[in-house]
């Protein structure tokens, strides 16, 4: 099957890279290629791009659409967890911009058999952007506690009726294992009340997001490994990140604010006594959201947004960072 996916915030994302013709770019969410190629355009004979993903089909549709950038390209597949030690292993320390556009591709969505969608009745649940990994949504569901998916659903799907869904799954698979999104469908619906799932959009949507989330571990790998990522850039280098729920938007609001402004003394000390140091500038004091033309164009970048953050130019403190 064709990897079909419209890359969101592209032409913005690439304008706020600010790309050097001879500069080391890292995508760490491959994905088709859309940003990588927009990016590869761009580079001269000693620029370089190493796109990272987990999920093989997407590597395999990347390595295919950017074929003819292949003198100035890297794909491995990995998780951007592992970005620091990935380029370590290529002799690559440090890179003048990353690109993270997070959540889960138009591709992965559309493939009925990686049971990403509610929309299918009759898909595996699966849900693993690596296929390689152990655990599944189907796992997921079947065997957590009921106080466990309590957690998950509240917090990743930001779900009112997360105390009443958990409770359904739990009484619905002591019943019969649950295997199929069509399964899951139901027991979702009735554990709703009718009148809000009539109007509150489809009664899964949360409920699909928080397993996703947690089968995938998205919201931990984003805010464990933000700051080595910072820590890579070269002096004035950028980082923009495309998030898609508030979660995930609110963890890279907080980190790009924290690398800012690191000091943790007391606001009524007249001097900084703590000894941290600002890495750089929060670019984007707000994110910057898809025009009105693209969300018409592709609805699922309504939730988009991007925000950027550039490395000081200082590289004496570039040093001592890396």
């Amino acid at each position: 099957m064709e990897f079909n996916h419209t890359s969101v915030l592209l032409t913005e994302t690439i304008e706020q890279l600010h790309i050097r013709p001879d500069g080391i770019y890292v995508d760490g969410t491959l994905g088709g290629g859309g940003h990588a190629y927009e990016v590869l355009k761009r580079l001269g004979d000693g620029g370089r791009l190493i796109g990272i993903d987990q999920d093989a089909d997407a590597i395999q549709a990347a390595g295919e659409r950017l074929r003819e950038f292949s003198d100035h390209l890297t794909i491995i597949r990995s998780n951007y967890a592992n970005m620091k030690e990935e380029l370590g292993r290529i002799g690559i320390f440090g890179v003048e911009g990353i690109v993270l556009d997070l959540g889960v591709s138009s591709f992965q969505l559309d493939t009925p058999e990686r049971g990403f969608t509610y929309r299918v009745e009759d898909a595996p649940l699966d849900m693993r952007m690596d296929q390689r990994a152990r655990v599944s949504a189907r796992d997921i569901v079947n065997t957590y506690s009921e106080g466990e998916l309590y957690r998950m659903i509240r917090d990743y799907g930001e779900d009112r009726f997360a105390k009443n869904i958990a409770k359904h799954i739990v009484a619905a698979r002591e019943k019969k294992t649950i295997e199929t999104t069509g399964q899951l469908n139901a027991i979702i619906e009735a554990a709703i009340p009718k009148k809000i799932a009539k109007t509150g959009g489809h009664p899964a949507k949360r409920t699909y997001q928080a397993i996703r989330i947690e089968c995938n571990h998205e919201l931990d790998v984003l805010r464990d490994h933000l700051d080595e990522m910072i820590g890579l850039l070269n002096p004035g280098g950028r980082i923009c990140i495309i998030t898609f729920h508030s979660l995930e938007d609110r963890i890279v609001k907080t980190i790009f604010k924290t690398n800012e402004n690191p000091c943790t003394c007391p606001p009524d000390f007249p001097v900084c006594v703590c000894g941290n140091v600002s890495k750089g500038k929060v670019i984007t004091r707000k994110p910057i959201l898809p025009s009105q033309e693209e969300m018409e164009h592709n609805p699922r970048s309504k939730s988009a947004k991007l925000r950027v953050f550039e490395k000081a130019e200082d590289t004496q403190e570039h040093s001592k960072i890396n």
